[in-house]
């Protein structure tokens, strides 16, 4: 017992593994604040993937543990709207030690060639469907191209910092900050889309006595878009606090408005049976339907056999089914511009990045109100600038609970 207490839970382990993890987390957290800044970054950068190559295994796994908490303490703060904030602090333990046993595993050899290839392999590890841990954007707002192929090369060269070999580390470092392999970006339309601003907390929306209130919201931005002769207003992801299509007035209303302009806007769909995270497209009296791909893993869908999936829908969520998906993305065209539908967390899936074709701009919908006050939409940021520079596409994201933005690569 004494030996495992000194050995597992020696403090100098523990101090290593929080520094790893504080230098591995900083850009994200520069971000936040609203810093950007290369230097802080990329030093950062090459010193976080030191360390994660050269501390000891179990400085490895607090690594893992304190990386899990800075990156993903925000995921649990969503039990606060089931009730269930007694979870909170085993969501957040949960996360940790997923992380903590993940960079364990790395370095399940003392080989500093496979802890190298197996880190770089975590880029591509989805644990549970969950895939927001991405360690190439920290190569965003640093003096390195944002890509894995180039994430990949920096770790291989920090193998001979490692070995002392500084000098050629500093040359492989140089020549791969000259490296430029992204696509060509494709420039913004002349498309003029309102993105309407939403701040309405998740408890406020979803409350019944406050449904006229929110409903008006949406017609009022609306009006405000068609007086500024807008092309296209967007509304968030469930900006409509119930089953859309089961609301003939305010369907109506809405068709009747989109001779005027084009509206985008979030809302439940039933059909059949099923439920769908939908967005709604209106355009010159017509509607179409685009649903979501990529469901939130334990929030949209439970990412288990179904003896366990209906077990913990019955504990946690009344016996709710998950949500139903649909079977590929959705693209729509707006004065003969091709958009892509984005639903939340799916814009940060790079399923939905496949098969673009000549569809070079995103129009994405999200209600941030879940985790706020928290780093969730400066990560959710990140992922999203990450993929608009791989895949050389325009993302116009319309938010409820944080700021609106447009990204070009």
């Amino acid at each position: 017992m004494f030996f495992l207490k000194r050995v597992y839970f020696n403090k100098i382990n523990i101090i290593k593994g929080l520094i790893t993890a504080l230098l591995f987390s900083t850009p994200i957290y520069l971000a936040y604040f609203g810093f950007e800044i290369k230097i802080i970054n990329t030093i950062c950068l090459l010193l976080s993937l030191y360390f994660i190559l050269k501390i000891d295994r179990i400085s490895l796994f607090y690594s893992g543990f304190f990386v899990g908490i800075l990156w993903f303490y925000w995921v649990s703060f969503s039990f606060r709207y089931y009730d269930l904030s007694y979870l909170i602090p085993l969501v957040i333990l949960f996360f940790a030690l997923v992380y903590a046993l993940l960079f364990l595993l790395i370095s399940i050899k003392d080989n500093i060639y496979l802890r190298a290839i197996l880190f770089f392999a975590l880029a591509f590890f989805n644990p549970f469907g969950f895939n927001w841990f991405k360690p190439d954007i920290l190569l965003l707002d640093s003096y390195f191209e944002a890509n894995k192929i180039v994430l990949g090369l920096i770790i291989l060269s920090t193998i001979f910092l490692v070995k002392k070999r500084v000098l050629i580390y500093t040359i492989c470092i140089i020549a791969i900050s000259f490296i430029h392999i992204n696509p060509k970006p494709t420039p913004l339309s002349d498309i003029d889309i309102s993105l309407a601003n939403f701040y309405f907390n998740q408890d406020y929306k979803w409350d019944r006595k406050n449904l006229a209130t929110v409903v008006d919201e949406n017609f009022k931005q609306i009006n405000k878009a068609i007086k500024e002769h807008k092309d296209v207003v967007v509304l968030p992801e469930t900006t409509f606090p119930f089953v859309l299509n089961k609301q003939e007035f305010i369907l109506q209303n809405l068709l009747e408005k989109s001779h005027k302009i084009t509206i985008i806007a979030g809302s439940l769909y039933y059909k059949d049976g099923e439920y769908k995270n939908s967005t709604y497209i209106f355009k010159a009296g017509n509607l179409k339907i685009a649903s979501k791909v990529v469901l939130v893993p334990f929030g949209e869908e439970i990412p288990l056999p179904k003896i366990f999936r209906d077990f913990i829908n019955k504990i946690f969520y009344n016996g709710a089914k998950d949500y139903t998906k649909a079977s590929a993305p959705t693209d729509y065209r707006i004065k003969n511009i091709s958009f892509r539908n984005a639903i939340c967390y799916e814009a940060t899936s790079e399923e939905l990045y496949k098969n673009l074709g000549n569809t070079k701009n995103i129009i994405a919908i999200s209600n941030n109100a879940w985790f706020t006050p928290s780093i969730e939409p400066s990560l959710q940021k990140l992922l999203l600038r990450l993929y608009s520079k791989i895949y050389g596409v325009n993302i116009y994201h319309e938010i409820n609970g944080s700021e609106n933005y447009i990204i070009t690569p």
